[in-house]
């Protein structure tokens, strides 16, 4: 069955983006079209990218890298969830992505995003990663505001036609993921 990880981005303390994964997940949970499984940087823990060669090499050298790399490998597609700092994604997922190169490659993602404009800055950044990464980012996208999907600024209380954009969004990602899987297989 399709796999499916969903990134959790950040890893600042008070983080809105557990809510907004948690909702993703149990969301994603209730379809029987793929498996679905939450990914949190914080059990991660990452440095700032340490490994000597490029990812596109594929020589990891350090435990973290090898079990980030064996996570991510195990997966046909993703939806990160990533919050807007200052115009772009977080700088740990960020700093995540880029540890790796070969497990990316052709598999869909798709995107949650959260900001004072829902994010949208941060994920247009994230496309073209995704595209320097050989991955299919689908179109639909859930951006979340600040303003009107959050009470005080952290209480998510998403609207309800976010509940359709994200049934579109993951609809796309496990269609793109199974349509790419004779790819992944050569």
């Amino acid at each position: 069955m399709t796999r499916i990880g969903i990134i959790l981005g950040s890893t600042r303390p008070g983080r809105n983006g557990e809510a907004v994964a948690r909702w993703v997940l149990d969301v994603a949970r209730q379809r029987s079209d793929a498996e679905f499984e939450l990914i949190d940087l914080l059990d991660y823990k990452l440095p700032h990218l340490d490994e000597a060669y490029p990812p596109a090499m594929g020589q990891y050298t350090q435990p973290h890298t090898l079990r980030w790399a064996e996570t991510i490998a195990s997966f046909d597609g993703f939806v990160m969830v990533t919050p807007e700092y200052n115009h772009s994604t977080s700088g740990a997922l960020k700093n995540a992505i880029d540890f790796l190169y070969a497990e990316w490659n052709n598999k869909a993602v798709g995107f949650v995003s959260y900001g004072s404009v829902g994010g949208a800055r941060a994920v247009e950044h994230l496309r073209l990663i995704a595209g320097e990464l050989q991955m299919a980012d689908v179109r639909s996208q859930v951006a979340l505001s600040l303003f009107t999907d959050f009470e005080n600024f952290n209480v998510f209380t998403p609207n309800q036609h976010q509940l359709e954009a994200l049934g579109v969004t993951l609809d796309q990602v496990v269609a793109w993921s199974s349509a790419l899987a004779p790819l992944r297989q050569s």
